[in-house]
């Protein structure tokens, strides 16, 4: 993990998911994954948008051409952990396809429009939009 996350999963932890400079009044959560090859787990401080009972993650990676590796991590075992102010739970996670994720998507990017840029950037890799439902 990079020093820059690990100051960060600190201060959402020591802070109950109150954040300053950068991420300050931002939506953001941890969310926990277990390693496709090591199994080991891996905490990953992630921008969301609430939808109802269910929360959407967005694997941009700032518009890589490749999909980050909690999203490679999360479509081999779908059971993460969820980190989210003070409160912390277990959850599904399932990646939007087609109408719903391209709407999801749409709508992230008109509150945040660096995720359309993100989008322009990566090479054509459409950006998975996921969500994680409380088991």
């Amino acid at each position: 993990m990079s020093d820059y996350n690990t100051q960060v999963i600190e201060e959402y932890r020591a802070n109950d998911g109150k954040m300053s400079g950068h991420w300050e009044g931002r939506d953001l959560l941890l969310l926990t994954t277990t390693g496709r090859s090591s199994g080991r787990k891996h905490t990953t401080p992630v921008v969301f948008l609430s939808d109802g009972e269910r929360l959407l993650v967005f694997a941009s990676k700032g518009g890589a051409p490749k999909h980050p590796d909690w999203y490679l991590n999360l479509v081999a075992d779908p059971r993460v952990h969820v980190e989210v102010g003070a409160d912390s739970y277990d959850a599904l996670a399932t990646p939007l396809e087609g109408d719903e994720r391209d709407a999801k998507f749409a709508e992230q990017a008109a509150l945040y429009p660096i995720f359309g840029e993100y989008q322009g950037r990566t090479g054509g890799r459409a950006i998975p939009v996921v969500a994680l439902t409380r088991r």
